[in-house]
């Protein structure tokens, strides 16, 4: 009897012991991430970990100006799984206090990048050397020349001692917010937004920038710049148009209770409407949508309507609505997204599913139509805050132009 009460309490202690072991956490503070490229280079981030009371995890992702919140952290044992706000993709791995190690992966595609994060490192480019060259300024980029590919951008950076901020404009939209160095005569950047990990890196020599832009580990390609401060692009209101024959734009696709929604529907009636053609994996589609709904809450206009035509990767359209629902629910979106397409983002393919125009050049588009049901214009990309003063230019322009449509 004396031996059987002593196992209980041993066996007792030994449970209360694994009860009261907590479990291991991240240390709080800021953090050195890395995404190895196709080619085997580090694309690098940086994140801080905060530590609540109650012990749960949140991160806070940086990208020059940007800083994103991720407040979904699991941790089971030694495993870990971080998933960015509103995007697919998700960082699976093995933690220590001081380290991660494991995949960002992308379902829906298939893809698994290689990941891994130290503590208490605050440098997003390590190794870093002599600063030989200024960027600041206005650069003239082609990407991909000499292919079918090649199209021109705007390179609009800014220089404090090593560190460089700024972006790629394209006719199609910007690269958003990407941050580096200049280090001898290299220039280092990169962004990671949960959806995009992006890595660019040029050589300085007589004045030309020459570079590979990379993105994750499925994609790269080379480009050149040279400094011109009075670059422009194309008009991104003149790129996509209403083919020859067509009149007026209009569709019918289903929302997420099954409900086909069309132009034609009485909601909207003698009221201007924006249809916006994006995707829920896309964040310039993202910052265009912050865009709209800081524009419905300021003006909050009764006589327009915005309506979205999403065109999705994710493989099955129950996991393609999960998606959007997502993008809804945590932007609090108010005006509906319907789904055009699944299973491909491809340009050609949505251009099948809206004859009437010329082409889906970008994600996103907008379409803006009159209160008599008439195309006025369609705007092509979108250059967000990362750009400056083009947003800036963007905001007033669109401002002045609803504001006819709905005064008519």
């Amino acid at each position: 009897m004396i031996r059987f009460v002593i196992s209980f309490v041993v066996i007792t202690f030994c449970f209360s012991c694994k009860q009261n072991k907590r479990q291991t956490l991240l240390n709080d503070g800021m953090w050195r991430a890395q995404l190895e490229t196709k080619n085997g280079d580090a694309l690098p981030f940086n994140f801080r970990v905060i530590k609540s009371e109650t012990d749960s995890i949140s991160l806070e992702i940086f990208n020059a100006e940007e800083v994103i919140t991720v407040d979904d952290v699991e941790i089971k044992a030694d495993s870990i799984r971080i998933q960015p706000p509103i995007f697919e993709g998700y960082i699976a791995g093995i933690f220590t206090e001081n380290s991660i190690n494991g995949k960002f992966i992308k379902e829906s595609l298939d893809r698994a990048v290689s990941f891994s994060a130290k503590y208490g490192e605050n440098q997003r480019f390590l190794n870093t050397s002599s600063v030989n060259f200024d960027v600041n300024g206005t650069w003239e980029t082609v990407f991909a020349d000499s292919t079918e590919s090649r199209y021109v951008a705007k390179g609009i950076f800014k220089q404090n001692g090593s560190k460089v901020t700024g972006t790629f404009e394209t006719p199609t939209g910007d690269y958003r917010f990407l941050e580096g160095v200049v280090s001898g005569d290299s220039l280092k950047l990169s962004a990671f937004d949960g959806a995009h990990a992006f890595l660019f890196l040029a050589s300085y020599k007589d004045s030309i920038l020459d570079g590979i832009f990379y993105s994750d580990n499925h994609f790269e390609e080379p480009f050149q710049a040279k400094r011109n401060d009075s670059f422009t692009l194309p008009d991104a209101d003149s790129l996509t148009f209403l083919k020859e024959g067509y009149e007026e734009f209009n569709f019918s696709f289903p929302d997420k209770e099954g409900r086909m929604v069309s132009l034609k529907d009485e909601k909207f009636e003698n009221k201007v409407v924006l249809v916006q053609i994006m995707g829920s994996w896309c964040p310039n589609c993202l910052d265009e949508t912050k865009f709209y709904m800081d524009y419905l809450t300021n003006e909050q206009p009764k006589d327009l309507e915005i309506v979205a035509l999403a065109f999705e990767y994710a493989k099955t359209q129950e996991t393609a609505f999960k998606s959007i629902e997502r993008l809804k629910n945590r932007m609090e979106i108010p005006y509906p997204i319907l789904l055009a397409q699944y299973g491909t983002s491809n340009k050609v393919e949505a251009q099948k599913k809206l004859p009437m125009l010329n082409h889906v050049l970008s994600y996103p588009t907008t379409i803006f139509i009159d209160k008599r049901g008439k195309v006025r214009k369609i705007h092509t990309g979108f250059n967000g805050p990362a750009t400056g003063e083009k947003f800036t230019q963007f905001r007033k322009e669109f401002q002045e132009f609803t504001l006819m449509l709905r005064n008519e």
